[in-house]
């Protein structure tokens, strides 16, 4: 079995292109929408033009911290099939996916056990749980192994500095692979050799 996987935090046409085009493509590919603090972040206006292209075999999700209605006005209409949904409660995310008839990814941030338990609260309403870390645009890591004793009958994501290297620790896991940072410069850019050898070697697991 493959593991799925998404890459986060695409921001220009050239590199999204490469993704799509792929011989091993993601299954998500994850643009940041509405959080300024981060350099992955993508002004609406570039963002419309950026997904007008044709996904192929991804999907496209919308990573928004603590939308507001603006946002998600604006938004409503793009090509997105998921929203990741960080800093709202379970009603206001459930609010949002009956009102905009959208996939739900919802983010558990996690830097203790007791962070990890939240997750039943948006079980009803999600398609997939990420347990991320704190770091949100840091790209900030935290202890997986917290996920162990968790059930199995959920899609779960996993999000914290994920580096290339890594993802043979998952072989066994039912876990879907969010990756940002580990597949980016020093500059913050993403760099497409690294995205080519993490498809590749992901394909193999």
């Amino acid at each position: 079995m493959t593991l799925k996987c998404k890459i986060c935090g695409v921001s220009n046409s050239k590199i999204l292109k490469f993704i799509l085009d792929h011989k091993h493509p993601p299954q998500f590919i994850g643009f940041i929408v509405n959080y300024p603090k981060s350099r992955r972040y993508v002004e609406i206006e570039k963002l419309k033009l950026l997904i007008e292209i044709e996904k192929k075999k991804s999907e496209f999700v919308a990573v928004l911290v603590k939308p507001d209605n603006e946002i998600l006005e604006n938004i409503k209409d793009l090509k997105f099939d998921y929203y990741q949904i960080y800093d709202c409660t379970p009603e206001q995310i459930k609010f949002i996916k009956n009102k905009y008839k959208k996939k739900i990814i919802s983010a558990i941030t996690v830097e203790t056990k007791s962070d990890i338990e939240k997750y039943k609260q948006f079980l009803p309403f999600s398609e997939i749980i990420l347990f991320d870390s704190k770091g949100y645009e840091k790209s900030i890591g935290f202890d997986h192994n917290m996920l162990e004793n968790i059930t199995d009958n959920f899609n779960k994501m996993i999000a914290g500095n994920i580096q290339i290297n890594d993802i043979f620790r998952y072989k066994n896991k039912k876990y879907i692979i969010d990756i940002s940072g580990g597949l980016e410069d020093t500059n913050g850019e993403k760099n497409i050799y690294k995205i080519d050898k993490f498809l590749n070697e992901l394909n193999k697991v």
